[in-house]
């Protein structure tokens, strides 16, 4: 239904744009400025500047060379110039009558000697008329809305809100103490920047009137991020007491130490599970650091206390890696490991779902579908969540839902990701969670080297291979998702299968991707793992968890088609022995910018949490956290990496706020109408 406030046709091309209310209009900020403040004389323009000029109209014409053109001639008292247009409508050449006067800003070029501007902004005004007092703004546009028709829609509506007071500051404190303007001040200014100021300061959004801005859209965001913090505190979760014994049995029968910071992670967990209120926290680590040893820590410690532990994994191959290690760990304390994946048999499915509704089943380990319906814990005590990024945030937030509320009491949740979380996203979109960090590798662990490959050198490369295979070694042939095409991507690993079969004729090669039922996938890492198959040609299927500790050389094919996360969790899957590890990433001749610089960073940084900010920086939150999958809105105006002193601020500010003011929802509802699904979880 249209808004009251636009007209049906307004608010159609509106909606394309996301302006869907009044306040979206008020928000809709000019992407750049023009400067129409100041004039220059013909004489005075140079090619490859922007200027601004105004004179009469001598001659009009439309020409027929290469291709049709509209073409003025302008002249004032210093001199000629000439503007083209290459697309124009009939009414147009009817503007351009001779003698009428005319204001012109474009980048002037050289051309057969004369100076011309090609599709410039004009106005044809009255002699005398006075130049601006503002910088004029550039907005987003769609088709059948100019920017002169925005332009005006938006200065209407500011004066519309002038009067009406809809839009007064909901903090006026906070802001008076940060020297901010008001609400309306910021809007009034970034929509008609007064030329005292620089226009520089509005084009890089670095004006004080884009910080309020900016400082209220981190608001919003904290206020409704931290909220969630401090209201799952109000909420009971078991308290679990440390059992030493079963602990120290269980670390006995490892056959490594753990790292300081893995020990400190899991005292992190253990404090947690006292407070009586549900653990909400983040482990995060680099690929291969040991996060799930910890998990598992934590997990013995509640079904010690008479409570289950669901374990879920992102894909079947991992949990059911997950499930074989795991057991094998726990089997010294006789604790009921059981699998559930949707590849399952029906009627182990429902053998394995009494098991959980029974509570024998201590800890489960599955994918997704252990929080569909038809799966009823007996005591969920705790569930981990391992590569939390693969399930988005509104997953993560949503998931609460699955506890037990009517026994009482909530599960402890503990995320994991090997995909590190910069700074300033574990302020914002993780706000509602406690973060502990393991940022060393095992004793041991040698790091990974990365070698950058063109295409040509193919032959090499199988010649590495064959030496590496007689030694003992194994080998991963990566072949990454093309043209976002399954089929393509499916293609392309059967026919690599195909000719390196035909090459190593020695050597066992295998395939495995993710059409290939369950049951076969298994059977194929079964083989892989017991060296049964030397080369293993791959799609993406084994980006994350996979683990065979003899493999140590990786290939990945058209490496530059893929990102920085992806290619540091596929290269974090060698080297997982004491051998060490080589990734080789193969690439094509003719390399995007973005490419290039992708590459570069992966073959200079081994460190996840470098390569994180790396990737942040070149992707944005949005692409970073699958936030356009997950249904959470970007931030509109912020950045996070340029304006992270003002999330610093309204951080702070949030958790003074949230205790004591009334306008905290208003706030939230002003900045982020989209959260309101989430709101009520």
């Amino acid at each position: 239904m249209p808004s009251s406030i636009f007209t049906d046709s307004q608010f159609t091309k509106l909606k394309k744009l996301g302006i869907r209310t009044e306040l979206d209009l008020l928000l809709h900020l000019p992407s750049r400025y023009l400067d129409e403040t100041k004039l220059k004389s013909i004489n005075e323009i140079r090619p490859g500047e922007l200027s601004q000029i105004q004179g009469w109209i001598i001659k009009s014409e439309v020409t027929y060379g290469s291709r049709k053109s509209l073409v003025v001639y302008i002249k004032d008292k210093t001199g000629g110039l000439r503007i083209r247009f290459l697309n124009f409508y009939p009414s147009q050449v009817k503007q351009f009558v001779n003698g009428k006067f005319i204001r012109v800003i474009g980048e002037v070029k050289t051309y057969s000697l004369f100076y011309e501007m090609v599709h410039p902004l004009y106005k044809i005004i009255e002699e005398g008329t006075p130049l601006p007092d503002s910088y004029s703004p550039i907005y987003p546009i769609t088709a059948g809305l100019s920017q002169k028709m925005i332009t005006k829609l938006i200065q209407n509506h500011i004066e519309l809100a002038k009067k009406t007071k809809q839009y007064e500051d909901l903090f006026p404190t906070t802001y008076q103490e940060k020297h901010f303007p008001t609400f309306m001040e910021a809007l009034e200014n970034i929509h008609r920047p007064p030329k005292k100021f620089s226009k520089k300061i509005f084009d890089d959004r670095s004006s004080i009137y884009h910080q309020r801005l900016i400082y209220d859209e981190f608001l919003a965001q904290q206020l409704f991020f931290r909220g969630k913090y401090f209201e799952i505190k109000k909420h009971k979760a078991p308290h679990i007491t440390f059992e030493k014994t079963k602990h120290e049995l269980f670390l006995n029968q490892l056959n490594f130490d753990l790292t300081i910071q893995q020990q400190q992670a899991f005292s992190d967990l253990q404090k947690d599970f006292t407070l009586g209120y549900p653990m909400n926290r983040l482990l995060q680590g680099d690929v291969g650091s040991g996060k799930t040893v910890v998990a598992v820590m934590a997990a013995i410690q509640v079904i010690t206390d008479g409570y289950q532990v669901a374990f879920m994994a992102p894909t079947e191959i991992l949990a059911e890696q997950h499930y074989e290690k795991i057991k094998e760990w726990l089997s010294v304390l006789s604790i009921n490991v059981v699998l559930l994946i949707g590849g399952m048999k029906e009627k182990l499915k429902l053998i394995t779902y009494e098991k959980i509704k029974k509570g024998e089943a201590e800890l489960v380990i599955g994918t997704h579908a252990l929080f569909q319906e038809s799966v009823e814990f007996d005591r969920l005590g705790f569930y981990i969540i391992d590569e939390q990024h693969r399930f988005g945030v509104e997953q993560r937030i949503l998931l609460r839902k699955n506890n037990l509320k009517k026994k009482g009491y909530e599960a402890h949740q503990l995320m994991m990701s090997a995909t590190p979380i910069p700074r300033t996203l574990s302020m914002s979109y993780f706000a509602d969670m406690e973060i502990s960090t393991i940022n060393e590798l095992p004793p041991g662990r040698r790091p990974i080297i990365t070698k950058l490959f063109s295409d040509e050198k193919r032959e090499k490369i199988l010649e590495n291979i064959n030496r590496l295979c007689l030694q003992g070694s194994q080998v991963y042939w990566v072949c990454p998702l093309i043209e976002e095409s399954e089929t393509l991507q499916l293609e392309t690993a059967k026919k690599t299968y195909e000719d390196l079969t035909a090459v190593f004729s020695e050597h066992s090669v295998g395939l495995i991707h993710g059409r290939m039922r369950s049951n076969d996938k298994k059977e194929i890492m079964k083989k892989f793992q017991e060296n049964k198959i030397q080369i293993l040609v791959a799609t993406t299927v084994i980006e994350v968890g996979v683990d065979v500790p003899n493999a140590t050389l990786m290939v990945i094919e058209n490496s530059e088609r893929m990102g920085l996360s992806q290619l540091h969790q596929l290269r974090g899957r060698i080297g997982r022995g004491g051998k060490g590890g080589v990734c080789i990433l193969l690439y094509q001749k003719k390399l995007s910018e973005i490419a290039k610089q992708r590459l570069k960073i992966i073959y200079e940084n081994i460190d996840g949490f470098k390569i994180a900010e790396e990737d942040l920086r070149l992707r944005g939150p949005g692409e970073f956290l699958g936030l356009k999958q997950s249904g959470l809105p970007l931030l509109k105006i912020g950045d996070l990496d340029r304006d992270e002193y003002l999330l610093d601020m309204a951080k702070k500010d949030a958790d003074t706020l949230l205790n004591k003011h009334k306008n905290v929802s208003i706030h939230i509802d002003r900045w982020l109408k989209d959260y309101e699904s989430l709101s009520r979880t």
